[in-house]
Formats: structure tokens, sequence, C-alpha cells
């Protein structure tokens, strides 16, 4: 199954926090992510706080159409228990 984002806070820097269905939940730093032509622009932390989360994939994305796969915000926000 896909993982689907809920629900999404910004933290700080280029920290979210992300909420998934299926409970679990973590923070995930996308510092090290923001490179290429889509992903340049959310370098400015104004453009980086304008994330939504799109209706139909339920991941994060930008109003430049940057977006990040689901799996990956999954796995890179995980809490170790």
């Amino acid at each position: 199954m896909i993982p689907q984002v809920i629900e999404a806070t910004y933290a700080h820097d280029y920290v979210i926090h992300l909420l998934f269905a299926d409970g679990t939940e973590g923070d995930v730093d996308l510092a090290q992510e923001l490179y290429g032509k889509l992903f340049e622009p959310l370098k400015n932390i104004e453009t980086f706080k304008q994330f939504t989360i799109h209706q139909d994939f339920h991941t994060l994305c930008w109003p430049n159409g940057a977006d990040f796969a689901p799996e990956f915000l999954y796995e890179k926000s995980r809490i170790p228990a």
C-alpha cells in the first residue's frame, strides 16, 4: 500500500512534520533533497513553506509542480521505536 500524507506542518528550516493515514508520523528534513530544476526554487524558505498536500496523490507538493513520492517521505520521516 502506498503511504498517504494526511497532515503536514512546517517545523523549521527545511523540516516538515508529517502524519500519515496509518498513524505513522515524524519529521522529514528536505534540506539535502533540494537540487534540480524543480527543487532549486524551494531553497528560498518562503517558497518552501508554500507546500500543500496533493488531494489525489496524498503527498507534499508545491505550486511550481515539485513533489516528493509519498514512499520516500514515509521512509525519511519515520521515528524509530
